[in-house]
């Protein structure tokens, strides 16, 4: 996963084993400063990519208890653990794989062609000398660009009409019945 500074790393290195041993993958880390800094923490299980609010209840605590005896931050801070969401960060290269077919946004460190951000959908990854590069088919444009996956600063994915569809059919097949506590018992009385 890629950090934006030091202190995003050394508050990584402290949840990732906490995280994984509760069966969870940190997808981005980000502190906030100001009177009062935020560590925000975009989780998901491992078993399915998936975070629901005990979840994030279970995995902040958990992280509060590490928080207390590491004491990565110097000031006063409010820690807010959450779920990547439909327009989740892409951080990881395996991201790129995973959510090919997708619609992102990516961000660049650099200049490419006169400009930093791209976006399209996602084709996958690939590797040449140079490393590991995001393959995306640009949005207005009839080619596929290579990106060196070092070069992105930010990248996301873009909530489409797709997306939510395909939420809300998961949503609905994931639903379990709960029984009528209010009809009566069912043989003999």
């Amino acid at each position: 996963m890629k950090t934006k500074t030091s202190m995003d790393e050394r508050i990584l290195a402290i949840c990732v084993p906490v995280a994984a041993d509760m069966g969870y993958n940190i997808v981005r880390i980000r502190v906030q400063g100001g009177k009062r800094s935020v560590v925000q923490i975009m989780a998901e299980r491992l078993s399915d990519g998936l975070m629901n609010v005990s979840d994030c209840a279970q995995l902040s605590r958990a992280l509060s208890s590490t928080f207390e005896v590491e004491d990565p931050i110097d000031s006063a801070y409010v820690l807010e653990v959450s779920s990547p969401g439909l327009d989740r960060p892409l951080t990881d290269l395996k991201h790129f794989e995973k959510y090919a077919g997708g619609l992102a946004r990516l961000e660049l460190d650099r200049f490419v062609e006169g400009r930093k951000r791209f976006r399209g959908i996602l084709a996958g990854i690939s590797k040449n000398e140079n490393g590991d590069n995001v393959a995306i088919d640009l949005d207005k444009e009839d080619e596929t660009a290579l990106i060196p996956f070092a070069w992105i600063s930010e990248a996301k994915l873009l909530i489409t009409d797709d997306m939510i569809k395909k939420g809300q059919k998961n949503s609905r097949q994931k639903t379990k019945k709960i029984p009528n506590k209010t009809s009566p018992p069912k043989g003999d009385i």
